[in-house]
């Protein structure tokens, strides 16, 4: 398996929107993006921009726009993401994760509850 591009948490924003509305062209990508971030039109290109140099989009040009869709599937960068902070930060054990989110009172009731029923449910398969 190729190694998955290092993307920053603002190229991230950026990805979340192509995974959602790809094929997705310049003007929809930075429409939503003012909406949910202070960037302005000119750092959303830069940071589109950035992502196909990456090669995590690639892009063609449609009359007198740009449609971008991703190189990179979603759930796989989330995973890999994933399986790098539990080694950097938990040595891989995600016991030792879910007992420091706990112990810190980071997870509530409720998500302890859903936890357990996601657990006993794969249990039983």
């Amino acid at each position: 398996m190729a190694a998955l591009p290092q993307i920053s948490e603002a190229e991230f924003e950026v990805m979340k929107i192509v995974w959602k509305y790809a094929p997705v062209n310049t003007n929809e990508i930075t429409e939503h993006l003012v909406r949910t971030t202070s960037w302005s039109p000119k750092t959303i290109q830069t940071l589109i921009k950035r992502l196909v140099n990456k090669g995590a989009l690639s892009y063609e040009k449609q009359s007198r726009v740009f449609v971008y869709t991703p190189l990179v599937d979603k759930n796989e960068y989330i995973g890999q993401e994933s399986s790098s902070f539990l080694n950097r930060f938990y040595d891989g054990n995600i016991s030792k994760m879910l007992s420091a989110y706990i112990e810190s009172d980071k997870l509530s009731e409720n998500e302890i509850d859903t936890l357990r029923s996601l657990l006993n449910n794969k249990g039983e398969n």
